[in-house]
């Protein structure tokens, strides 16, 4: 399976690009017609060079992670017959050098509220859930970041 997305910066008139001194806005556009107005981070950048308004790699890294993690959630729970009516995640990220000095995303902790329709399952069994969907996570196995799972 292959996957593309288009990534486009252009630099504004009178910008001084040389000096550093430019927006780092930029778009994202995906196969599917979608585009999503982008950003460095102004704890990267300082603004006015960023936009704090839009979504920032490191944001959209967590939201990847956290979307994989969900979709594949919700798909064991269904084959389990146990139904989901909400799954809201409040995933965080910690930033810093890592291992060999270069600045990364060290950790990544999921923090997912899940409402379920009828019994409410173990926690043994919300548990089991979570560690079969982040072995399942493609975005999770393709990263070095440490993930953690708040389970209730």
């Amino acid at each position: 399976m292959k996957y593309t997305a288009t990534v486009t910066w252009q630099k504004q008139l009178g910008e001084a690009f040389e000096k550093g001194r430019y927006s780092r806005v930029h778009q994202w556009s995906f196969d599917g017609g979608m585009t999503i107005a982008a950003s460095s981070s102004p704890s990267v950048v300082p603004l006015p060079m960023s936009d704090a308004s839009l979504i920032d790699p490191e944001e959209a890294f967590l939201a990847s992670l956290s979307s994989c993690h969900m979709l594949f959630f919700l798909s064991i729970a269904a084959k389990k017959k146990i139904v989901v009516e909400k799954y809201e995640d409040h995933i965080s990220g910690m930033m810093g050098p890592d291992t060999e000095e270069k600045m990364a995303m060290l950790t990544a902790t999921l923090d997912p509220v899940i409402i379920f329709s009828g019994e409410q399952p173990s926690t043994a069994t919300i548990r089991e859930i979570h560690e079969l969907a982040h072995q399942s996570c493609f975005i999770a196995n393709s990263v070095k970041t440490k993930i953690e799972i708040i389970t209730r």
